[in-house]
């Protein structure tokens, strides 16, 4: 299975929900809780506040089938997180840890199902740094979890907050990438229109959870944390000389950043989602073309439907290609660089 490239295709930004349902909102009666009815054996529509919110496939939970269709598309490997809309960030920690036990249990599931197809990506409980720190240590180290995705924001707290950074520590120590994907969005009654929550709303919430990374000095106190932005790092990319510019501008708001965000930008990672071969360029020279990896949105529709075909379709060089839709995963995961392209990529990096 390649992508036209060689290169076995490895997506590290796709979503999953737990095949058995944990209905906490009828457990504690609240309706802030999806709630999920079945339409028929392959499809299911979740309700959040008793509206609908989006109708889902069974390849959401189905392991089997998902897989059918990662063998049709040329596949190799997924990365699983769960859907934003369970983080649950709002609710109390206690009930937002019984969600995230559950949800990281139905993940563990279908990893077990093909431990070779599929990584595991945990949720945590963030609202509480206890809760958070016991559940990364079960996922991790008893599920044998290999990630954590996090939102971009912890119920309206940003993510340089003191409380977050022993999380962060953890992370690093237990060597485990960070996915941070946008969600609740600010100014929702605006971005109601033309649905631009998807379109203008989480590109720019997810410059600003990179901001509180950059400015707030959570990569100065975490070396060893490596991220990764979700659709192509947002509007990050094309931020970064305005961020920089005010960095140099006003030093007495530089926050805990002890180097220019576009020098510790370096060390953030965004998937391949980005829109358009432009993007995808704009964000390889601002973070480096190494940090960048394939990622689809899969199984949802505003995502890739055709895996890598944005980047397939590019001018991009082939070791490049290949470096994107597969090699340079494996880094993120393990830390460890892939040379195996090295001598084939020959993408300049202009910088900015």
């Amino acid at each position: 299975m390649t992508g036209g490239t060689g290169a076995a295709l490895v997506d590290c930004h796709t979503h999953t929900l737990p095949r058995d349902w944990l209905d906490l909102a009828e457990r504690y009666g609240d309706d802030r809780w999806p709630v999920r009815r079945r339409i028929d054996r392959c499809s299911a529509d979740l309700f959040v506040g008793g509206k609908h919110f989006r109708t889902v496939p069974h390849t959401s939970w189905d392991a089997a089938a998902r897989i059918e269709q990662m063998d049709a598309s040329g596949v190799s490997q997924q990365w699983l997180s769960v859907t934003p809309v369970l983080f649950g960030y709002w609710a109390p920690p206690r009930h937002c840890a019984e969600m995230a036990r559950h949800v990281n249990d139905g993940i563990a599931e279908m990893v077990r199902h093909a431990p070779d197809r599929f990584v595991g990506l945990a949720t945590l409980p963030m609202g509480d740094t206890d809760l958070a720190l016991e559940e990364l240590e079960r996922a991790v180290g008893q599920l044998g979890l290999r990630g954590v995705e996090i939102g971009s924001n912890i119920a309206g707290r940003e993510l340089d907050d003191p409380a977050f950074l022993p999380v962060f520590r953890a992370m690093a120590e237990r060597n485990v990438p960070l996915l941070v994907h946008p969600w609740d969005v600010g100014s929702a009654g605006r971005l109601a229109r033309y649905h631009a929550m998807y379109t203008v709303g989480m590109p720019t919430e997810t410059a600003y959870a990179a901001l509180a990374l950059l400015h707030g000095g959570v990569l100065s106190a975490v070396p060893g944390l490596r991220v990764l932005l979700a659709h192509g790092a947002g509007a990050l990319a094309w931020l970064l000389p305005r961020i920089d510019r005010g960095w140099a501008t006003w030093p007495e708001r530089r926050g805990g950043a002890q180097e220019p965000p576009g020098v510790l930008a370096r060390r953030l990672w965004a998937d391949s989602l980005a829109g358009d071969e432009a993007n995808i360029r704009l964000a390889g020279r601002r973070l480096g073309w190494d940090h960048i990896v394939l990622g689809t949105d899969y199984p949802f529709p505003f995502g890739e439907q055709s895996p890598g075909d944005v980047v397939l379709a590019s001018s991009l060089d082939p070791g490049t290609k290949a470096a994107i839709l597969s090699g340079n995963s494996a880094a993120l995961l393990t830390g460890i660089p892939d040379t195996s392209h090295a001598q084939t990529r020959t993408e300049v990096d202009h910088g900015y």
